[in-house]
C-alpha cells in the first residue's frame, strides 16, 4: 500500500520573492520526517526502519542527483517528471528527526511552489513510500512494518499537526515555528496572480 506522512513547511517569504525576481535557486532546510512519533494518521515509523531507508535514499537517489519530488501527491509510486518541483540534496539525523536540504527547481511546478512560499502560504512536506502497517490497538497507533520502502518527499497542501518548519539554508533569519491554520484572502489572490503570470510566461499566451 502507498504510505504518506505530512509535515508543515514554511520559509521566509522575502527570500522566496527574491528567488523569483532574480530567477535564483531556492534552497531550504528543515525537518522532513520524524521517527518514533505518532503522526496525524496515528502512524508510527520505527527509527531503525526509517534510518535504513534514509541511508538507502542518500546512497541512491541523492548521490545520483535524482532525489526528485512532486507538487502534490499522485496516486502512484512513480515520480512524474512533468510535475517535479524540487530535489533533495542532503539528509541527516537530528535526534529522531530526519533533516534535509531541499532545492526548489526552475520547472513549472517548482515556480508555482516558489510563488506559494513568496505569498506566505504554508504547505506540507510529505513522505511517499510503499509498505504495510500493523495496528496496535492498546496504544491507538499503526506501526509501519519492515517492508517499508521510502520513495520520495513531496510538497502538499495538507499540513501536519506537529510543528516542523523549514528555513532558507545558510541564512540568519529566524523562522516561526507555530502552525498556521488560516491564510488571508489577499494572500490567496496574490498567489493566484503569480501563478497566472508563471503560466502565461511559460506558454506565451494567456486566457486568464
Amino acid at each position: 500500500m502507498l504510505l504518506t506522512e505530512y509535515r508543515p513547511f514554511k520559509i521566509n517569504k522575502q527570500l522566496a520573492e527574491q528567488a523569483i525576481k532574480n530567477n535564483e535557486t531556492l534552497v531550504v532546510t528543515g525537518v522532513l520526517q520524524r521517527a518514533e512519533a505518532k503522526n496525524q494518521n496515528g502512524r508510527v515509523y520505527p527509527k531503525d526502519i526509517l534510518a535504513r531507508e534514509v541511508e538507502v535514499y542518500m546512497n541512491g537517489p541523492v548521490k545520483e542527483n535524482r532525489a526528485m519530488g512532486e507538487l502534490d501527491h499522485p496516486e502512484s509510486s512513480v515520480i512524474n517528471l512533468q510535475n517535479v518541483s524540487h530535489t533533495v540534496k542532503k539528509c541527516w539525523w537530528d535526534g529522531d528527526d530526519v533533516m534535509g536540504n531541499v532545492e526548489v527547481v526552475n520547472t513549472p511546478a517548482g515556480n508555482i511552489l516558489k510563488a506559494l512560499f513568496a505569498s506566505g502560504i504554508t504547505v506540507g512536506i510529505s513522505s511517499r513510500g510503499m509498505g504495510s502497517v500493523e495496528e496496535n490497538i492498546n496504544e491507538g497507533t499503526v506501526e509501519v512494518q519492515d517492508d517499508f520502502e521510502l520513495l520520495c518527499w513531496d510538497f502538499v497542501s495538507t499540513p501536519s499537526t506537529h510543528g516542523a518548519f523549514m528555513k532558507p539554508k545558510n541564512r540568519d533569519s529566524v523562522m516561526n515555528e507555530s502552525i498556521i491554520s488560516s491564510v488571508s484572502e489577499y494572500k490567496y489572490t496574490n498567489v493566484n496572480n503569480i501563478i497566472r503570470d508563471i503560466i502565461c510566461d511559460n506558454t506565451g499566451t494567456c486566457a486568464c
